[in-house]
């Protein structure tokens, strides 16, 4: 259908049109208010209820539709037609134009003149009864209410619902199926919606203390809008400049100020009385076992002292955008909110808390917050921002038994003080809260608190993160804890709380900080990236550190120092500038099942007296020592894995001493173990393979007892003594080495008992430079070269030994060398160095360079050699015959003749070999150089 009139007609059709249909729906919107329809028009996605008494001061029904009050509906006729069959029909006048009118059509924000009041028995007010209807009458009201119901466009009749407020719109919706269809239009209900609420998204209220903002995007329902107007419908509004005004079509209650709105909740409660709804249903389940609701809309509130002690009531803010930003309660003095006991539900929500205090005010308010929950109480606090100017107490304070709120999505910032205190036996749950910037601790526990924090992020205070002390307790889960000025959590004074899925990073000190007998719980953290180190535990304290990620702190990892204890427990630590763990100062911890890798500094370091049971750890690829143990601690290690460093395995130093036991140390491009420097330690049942400079390195005065280990493929000698130092090694198996055994020299002593020494590429056993061991009892066979060396004024004590099936001999010695020999089997040695001689062939053939066999050596003057050459006894006579010759003496060398290195060609070798000047003993191995950190 279309319409083509002028634009003056236009005009003059749509006002009248629009002013007879609003009249017209308002009079069919009060007429079903008095007579219910068949069929009833149900409300969109609700089954309606019947209707409970009407609050006081309604404009009318509760309900309005449909109207029973809970028995059986009683017969009545359709709406869809509207006149009476005949007169005595009637229960009173029948209706007239002029009273179905009920004025100009008025916009929802415009204040009108209160609603009459109708009952099921009464019509529109007029100013004097009719009797009858005249026939006239009655065909031109059926011919308007055909009109509205089928032919008026879809366009006009949205315009005129545009005019009718929520009441009124609900029950037009009854009167057919195009209305309701037209009065639920989405655009109308947000209009509506945001007249009166000022929201820019729906709000639901789904249960108690639950209110959630949802995109209509988002939501499944057909018309979010009208649903979120229904839910919320109950509700009480402070919004200064309507406590006067009324609409036709509304039953909304407005207060200027907070506490008014208070007492009257607290009077309505007392009468059991509840405001109407919107919905088609007097009292939806949320409105009857749910408190008070109070709107406060945008604007500042100062001076009001909120003490909350009701059970159930609900405090919302009420603005357009930011929500919380718009509405600010603000006190001076005292807590600005307060909830004691008996706010067992009650809910705070989208507002802005501001403690403000005068700093020129004489009055303490040192015990004045700016939220303030009590004990037996048990609120919720929900998306507020919470601001304090106070410089001592704390933004929000919990305290005493009982108290036990919710405080989530909340902002807890720019505080001068602490932010979140929890104290004396309080709980509560804490969720998703940003808590920054605050002077004091982001948040205290104490006094056997145990809160409930999760997912909260707490970051750039001026003082440390989180503060649980004097037996303070806590679940904190999933919160993100970085760049606070001192540690992201401090546990002191007895306090025991639980850290789970935390990540504590970038702290300007340290991460994780336990002090003076503090304990805890802290698993499964992220610990990164901290100035200091990622944990610290100190003075009698023992918390369980496990299953954490704690990597690229710029200091170490684990720092326990001060008879600090704990639990240190499958954690990967990693990539830390200084050692993954240090024990300090008498620490005793036990720490066990942890990777300890790729750190710029040692794996683990235990100093000035530490100790410790490390155990079953793996440490590897780290810059430095895998553990150094030094300055009379004294740990023990138990079956760890300590591999591919690049220095060494296990470095005992200065007075190290403590237990290694049945660890594997492989692969570190220095030796295996290192001992020096006075360290004493017991090395028991390890296996030590795969060092690039040996396996044990004993030197400059070391001590130590090796026993029962497996010393094997290590790359030089499997064990070095050397500088005056004095193990003792009983009972190892030493074999497989790519160079000697063991190696005794400059002034090495040692007491080797019962080893079994084979399979070695050099000497079983080399003692050289004025070194004295003591040997007895070892069995020394299978050697590629001699069993036992003794060279360079060397000597020994050789008691009881099994020396056999070695391939240059049994015992070799040098010139000059004279050992004690008790009691030794000598027996069933290839002697390749003796046949070789008498075979004629030059011993470097049996050799190359590699080894050193025992043998005389000469020195050819014709030939100019130096005293770095040495010749074989059989190139003397083939290949230097006739030349001028000196017997230099019998010792360890190869035949540079037979290498080749020397101008005249050897006759008795092949093709010369390039080889480098002949070294009489084994190449030296590298020693550590200590790097002292505290």
């Amino acid at each position: 259908m279309v319409y083509c009139f002028g634009q003056s007609k236009v005009s003059r059709c749509v006002k009248y049109v629009v002013q007879a249909g609003f009249k017209f729906c308002r009079w069919i919107s009060l007429k079903c208010a008095a007579e219910p329809c068949e069929p009833s028009c149900p409300v969109p996605n609700q089954n309606i209820p019947a209707p409970t008494a009407a609050a006081p001061g309604s404009g009318g029904p509760s309900a309005l539709a449909p109207g029973t009050s809970g028995g059986a509906i009683p017969a009545h006729h359709s709406p869809y037609d509207l006149r009476r069959k005949s007169p005595s029909h009637h229960d009173g006048p029948g209706p007239s134009t002029s009273a179905a009118t009920a004025g100009s059509p008025t916009s929802p924000a415009t204040p009108t003149a209160p609603a009459q009041g109708y009952t099921s028995a009464m019509l529109p007010a007029r100013k004097r009864p009719r009797r009858t209807c005249s026939a006239s009458f009655e065909n031109c009201t059926n011919t308007a209410a055909h009109y509205l119901q089928y032919e008026l466009p879809d366009e006009v009749l949205l315009t005129i619902f545009n005019y009718l407020l929520e009441q009124d719109l609900c029950r037009v919706s009854q009167v057919c199926k195009r209305f309701q269809a037209i009065a639920n239009d989405t655009e109308i209900w947000k209009r509506l919606y945001q007249s009166v609420y000022e929201y820019d998204l729906p709000l639901f209220n789904p249960g108690p203390c639950v209110f959630q903002f949802v995109s209509p995007e988002e939501s499944d329902l057909a018309n979010p809008w009208k649903e979120s107007f229904r839910q919320l419908y109950r509700g009480i509004h402070v919004r200064p400049g309507y406590q006067d005004l009324t609409f036709k079509g509304r039953n909304l209650v407005y207060f200027n100020t907070i506490q008014a709105a208070l007492d009257y909740a607290d009077e309505r409660s007392g009468s059991n009385s509840t405001t109407g709804s919107v919905s088609g249903s007097s009292s939806h389940s949320e409105g009857t076992n749910q408190g008070a609701l109070i709107f406060l809309h945008a604007g500042t509130y100062r001076g009001e002292f909120l003490v909350i002690d009701d059970s159930d009531i609900a405090l919302i803010g009420a603005a357009p955008g930011n929500v919380a930003e718009s509405v600010i309660l603000e006190r001076e003095s005292e807590s600005t909110v307060m909830f004691v006991e008996g706010a067992k539900n009650a809910y705070c929500g989208h507002l802005t808390l501001k403690f403000s205090p005068d700093v020129t005010s004489t009055v303490p308010h040192h015990k004045h917050y700016c939220l303030e929950v009590g004990e037996n109480c048990s609120p919720t606090i929900d998306h507020c921002i919470i601001r304090s100017t106070s410089v001592v107490g704390a933004a929000v304070c919990v305290s005493g038994a009982g108290a036990n709120p919710v405080i989530r999505h909340c902002d807890i910032s720019d505080c001068e003080n602490v932010g979140l205190y929890v104290t004396d036996f309080a709980q509560g749950t804490y969720e998703d809260n940003e808590i920054s910037r605050n002077a004091l601790a982001g948040i205290w526990v104490k006094n056997n608190a145990n809160p409930i924090m999760r997912r909260n992020h707490i970051h750039h205070g001026r003082d440390v993160g989180i503060f649980t002390f004097d037996s303070g307790m806590g679940y904190f889960e999933a919160n993100d804890i970085h760049n606070n000025r001192i540690a992201g959590f401090e546990v002191k004074a007895g306090a025991n709380p639980t850290v789970v899925q935390c990540e504590i990073h970038h702290g300007q000190t340290g991460g994780i900080y336990v002090h003076e007998n503090g304990l805890g719980q802290f698993i499964d953290n992220k610990i990164h990236s901290n100035n200091f180190a990622g944990v610290w535990i100190t003075s009698n304290s023992n918390p369980t550190i496990r299953r954490n990620e704690i990597y690229n702190g710029h200091q170490g990892g684990v720092y326990i120092f001060g008879e600090g204890r704990g639990l240190i427990e499958h954690n990967n630590i990693y990539g830390n500038a200084l050692a993954g763990i240090q024990i300090r100062t008498n620490s005793d911890p036990i720490v066990r099942h942890n990777k300890i890798h790729h750190g710029q500094h040692g794996g683990i370091y235990v100093h000035e007296k530490g100790q410790g049971l490390i155990e079953e750890n793996e440490v590897y690829a780290n810059t430095l020592a895998g553990v150094w143990i030094t300055t009379g601690s004294s740990p023990v290690l138990r079956r760890n894995r300590i591999h591919s460093g690049k220095q060494v395995g296990v470095y005992f130093y200065d007075n190290g001493h403590g237990k290694l036991e049945d660890n594997d140390i492989f692969n570190h491009l220095y030796s295996g173990v290192q001992i020096r420097t006075g360290s004493n330690p017991v090395i028991r049942g390890n296996k030590i393979w795969g060092g690039q400079n040996g396996g044990v390195l004993v030197y400059n005065g070391g001590l130590g007892l090796l026993e029962q280990n497996e010393i094997f493929d290590n790359a030089m000698a499997g064990v070095w003594i050397k500088t005056d130092s004095n193990p003792t090694l009983k009972r190892n198996k030493i074999f497989d080495g790519r160079d000697g055994g063991i190696c005794i020299f400059n002034g090495g002593k040692g007491i080797l008992e019962e080893n079994d020494i084979f399979r070695n590429a050099q000497a079983g056993v080399l003692i050289s430079t004025q070194s004295h061991p003591i040997l007895r009892r070892n069995r020394i066979f299978d050697g590629l070269a001699a069993g036992v060396e003794i060279t360079n004024n060397a000597t020994a004590t050789l008691e009881s030994n099994q020396i056999f099936n070695n391939r240059f001999g049994g015992l070799c010695l040098a010139s000059g060398v004279q050992p004690i020999v008790r009691g030794n089997k000598i027996f069933n040695n290839q002697d390749a160095v003796e046949k070789a001689v008498a075979n004629g062939q030059c011993l470097y053939k049996i050799s190359s360079y590699t080894s050193f066999p025992m043998h005389d050596f000469y020195r050819c003057q014709t030939c100019n050699t130096t005293d770095r050459n040495a010749i074989c006894v059989n190139c003397i006579k083939t290949c230097h015959a006739g030349h001028d010759v000196e017997f230099i003496r019998h010792d360890r060398f190869f035949c540079d003749c037979g290498a080749g290195t020397l101008t005249n060609q050897c006759q008795l070798q092949g093709e010369p070999t390039q080889d480098t000047d002949t070294l009489y003993d084994s190449a030296a191995p590298m020693e550590s150089h200590t790097l002292m950190v505290n």
